[in-house]
């Protein structure tokens, strides 16, 4: 009896360490939030919110110096040490809403940065950080309080552990400047029991000043605390009013007090919305109000996990696993709904829209805020496309909403206002990409009125939705670089940019069979040679008479390419590589693209260690930016795909980094997610240089860099069920495909089309550490 015990008892034991040895790490558990988190972008420290959340928290170290032009790193970094509140909107020209909780003499102005004591901000040890994606916790040294932060879509969840005290307060900050919200112009807040208190913000952001005149930004909503405050009182500044239940102005906001001696927690659900209080309070019920703090993080871990693992990696390489699933989370965080759980949403132009119900009573679809669309054909299109095709449908339907409300497809909206991050529009382009992909839970007739309005018509087009030199661009077959606006000279890149979104149009008209408009945006789709230089064979601005620029310097930035120069744009042909291949010649186009990779390799790929947004500017190549993010993949429509493999690797290791500084380049701009979908879809081996709006997309491949992927389809839209990545002989040394197979066939060119991808299946690839040039 005794022996036999014995045996269980170690059979047991045997199999629980066996277990435990086993163990699979979840993807949320490689996710590293603070990586680029030194001069980062404003929408991006924001561990404590759901994949596309309203509700989207996070720590603010200098929030309230605002942007000085808008766009510029703020809010969070790594590099500083002191803490001034918990943030609620961050989003691309959306700021507002501070909490913080103090303990002792109320001070009620957020201080400078370098004096933490001239106000509320508190100093704190970078060992008590936790960041994971979903959740967040400090210690606020100068106050010991440990602070926690979870949300729901449209809630955040706040638990504050204070020391025993009679002088607990919890601040909350509504009319100071946050982040790249710009000035307030008006704020409110105001008590409602003895546990609630409702606020309204309206910002005018630099953006919307610039495209919108009549635009505001406005943020509403609704707290509810887990008990009775003890005192409570409002401010203006340093000025404070002991039990005044109500404030208005700039600078404003209120506190509530609380005893701790015998319950040190404290709890806190807010509820947000951008179209009313009452929304932000039906947010607030509907999504929390029987949620406990616990209940909601696990809640938003597990959300996390089954949005990240619609992707599952396996290999040794955890520092690749940390860079790609950060990567996607990135991809996962750049953008937020704008929408109410009633459907409701805040229109442009004015007025409150309605997003039309279900059966079971909620939306059909959500809006989203957006910066511009610009880039994304190279990284969120065909991840979301691929991986997230439900996130693709909803963007569309929101544009679709926004095209029938003011008549124009806007290329970027904050809250309801007009905010296009970029002057030129990729809007219809988003839309083609979705379509061609069989993504079309829309109306297709307006889908297609909105995309053709887009490319062709300049009439009485309003200045915020973007292309205002677009009837140059139609009449003329290219921007002139006469034609500026506030300054910017963007007419050799918008002449590009143009012609591709123009092609990418066509290919829609053809696949609706409207060839009239096919081939007439067909041919504006090959404008760039309008631009290109025969004697350097690269793209150069012109003037208006026709004769290009003199003293041309092809390194200049801003004198005709916005965020580029003519080295990077010179390359800017997505839609027709193999005529920019016999424009440049074949030999010298392989030339010159592996000579710049060369000379970037020295630059790190980008700006080398200067930590600046846009410090890789002046390079003839940079993967710090969107105009090159497709141009390592040429070299699979030059001949020499294995180029394309060796430098897509280079770049993934080079470039992308797993700490605060280094990540994305050194502090290089992490826009909206770009630079880490690049990463992830690199790791599959998969691109689309087209960004999916050919008739008939297809994929790049390169060599993925795990042993093995499973990607699960969703069924909604595709009719497979998930594709396998599988390689032979991967390790760091072998980054060249040996040969490359589907479902048993062995693939002839260096791409894959991407309905016989869909459709599911394995790709298996043998790889080696020299080039088989005979692979393809």
């Amino acid at each position: 009896m005794a022996k036999s015990l014995y045996t269980t008892l170690l059979l047991m034991f045997l199999l629980v360490s066996g277990a435990r040895g086993q163990m699979v790490r979840t993807p949320v558990s490689y996710v590293d939030p603070f990586i680029g988190s030194v001069n980062c972008r404003w929408f991006f420290f924001t561990p404590a919110a759901l994949p596309f959340g309203m509700a989207r928290l996070g720590p603010e170290t200098n929030a309230h110096y605002g942007s000085p032009h808008g766009w510029e790193p703020i809010g969070y970094d790594d590099h500083q040490h002191s803490i001034e509140g918990f943030g609620h909107f961050h989003e691309f020209q959306i700021g507002g809403l501070i909490v913080m909780p103090t303990v002792g003499k109320l001070i009620t102005v957020p201080g400078d940065l370098n004096k933490p004591d001239s106000g509320y901000r508190s100093r704190f040890d970078k060992n008590t950080e936790v960041a994971k994606p979903g959740y967040y916790s400090v210690f606020l040294k100068d106050y010991g309080i440990k602070v926690e932060l979870t949300a729901t879509k449209r809630v955040g969840f706040h638990r504050y552990t204070f020391p025993a005290t009679d002088s607990a307060h919890v601040l909350f900050d509504v009319g100071n400047r946050q982040g790249e919200s710009g000035p307030v112009l008006h704020a409110g807040v105001h008590i409602i029991n003895d546990h609630e208190l409702a606020g309204t913000i309206i910002t005018l952001p630099d953006y919307v000043r610039t495209w919108d005149s009549t635009g505001r930004v406005k943020m509403y909503f609704y707290a509810r605390f887990n008990r009775p405050f003890t005192g409570y009182g409002a401010f203006i500044h340093r000025i404070h009013y002991k039990g005044k239940r109500s404030i208005r102005g700039v600078g404003c906001g209120m506190y509530c007090s609380f005893n701790t001696r015998q319950n040190k927690e404290v709890e806190l659900k807010v509820g947000l919305s951008y179209t009313s209080i009452a929304n932000a309070k039906r947010n607030l019920d509907g999504e929390a109000d029987h949620l406990s703090f616990d209940q909601c993080k696990k809640q938003a871990l597990n959300t996390w996990n089954n949005y990240l693992g619609k992707i599952e990696v396996a290999g040794k390489n955890d520092t690749a696993k940390t860079k790609f699933y950060t990567g996607l989370y990135h991809a996962l965080s750049g953008r937020g709904i704008s929408s109410d759980l009633s459907g409701a949403y805040p229109k442009p132009g004015g007025g409150i829209g309605h997003i039309p119900l279900g059966k079971n009573g909620r939306p059909l679809y959500n809006h989203y805020n957006s910066d511009a669309s610009w880039g994304i054909f190279w990284n969120l299109l065909p991840l979301w496309g691929l991986v997230y095709p439900n996130m693709l449908d909803g963007f569309v339907r929101s544009y679709l909403d926004w095209y029938k409300d003011i008549g124009w497809l806007p290329d970027g909206v904050a809250a309801g206002a007009l905010s296009p991050g970029m002057p030129s529009n990729f809007t219809g382009l988003t839309i083609v990409s979705a379509y061609q992909r069989g993504i079309r839970n829309y109306n297709i007739d307006t889908a297609w009125a909105a995309v053709r309005k887009n490319e062709l018509d300049w009439h009485h087009r309003p200045i915020g939705v973007g292309k205002y030199d677009l009837k140059d661009f139609v009449t003329l077959g290219y921007v002139p670089i006469e034609n500026t606006f506030n300054g910017y000279k963007f007419s050799a890149s918008h002449t590009l940019e143009y012609a591709f979104s123009s092609w990418a149009a066509g290919q829609m008209a053809k696949s609706l069979g409207k060839m009239k408009d096919y081939h007439l945006l067909n041919k504006m789709g090959h404008a760039y040679r309008n631009i290109f230089d025969t004697t350097t064979k690269m793209m150069r601005p012109r003037h208006r008479n026709g004769q290009f620029i003199k003293n041309f310097d092809p390194s200049q930035v801003w004198n005709g390419f916005q965020e580029g120069n003519s080295w990077q744009y010179s390359w800017y042909v997505p839609q027709d590589v193999d005529d920019l291949i016999r424009l440049i010649g074949k030999n010298e186009f392989n030339k010159r693209l592996d000579s710049i990779f060369k000379a970037s390799k020295k630059n790190l790929f980008g700006g080398g260690k200067n930590v600046n947004s846009f410090s890789g500017l002046q390079a003839v190549y940079n993967q710090g930016n969107q105009p090159s993010l497709d141009i390592a993949y040429l070299f699979n429509y030059s001949g020499k795909p294995w180029l394309t493999q060796k430098w897509v690797r280079e770049i993934m290791n080079t470039f992308y980094g797993v700490t605060p500084l280094h990540g994305y380049g050194y502090g290089q701009d992490e826009d909206q997610g770009q630079l880490g979908a690049w990463y992830v879809l690199a790791a599959l081996g998969l691109f689309d240089v087209q960004g999916g709006v050919a008739g008939n997309p297809v994929m790049q491949i390169t060599t993925p860099i795990f042993d093995s992927i499973t990607i699960h389809l969703d069924p909604r839209y595709y009719p497979g069920k998930e594709i396998e990545i599988l390689t032979d002989g991967n390790n760091k040394q072998n980054v060249y495909i040996q040969s490359a197979r589907f479902n048993g066939r062995k693939l002839r060119h260096p791409w894959i089309d991407f309905n016989r991808l869909v459709k599911g299946g394995k790709l298996e690839y043998r790889l080696g550490s020299e080039p088989n040039k005979a692979a393809f």
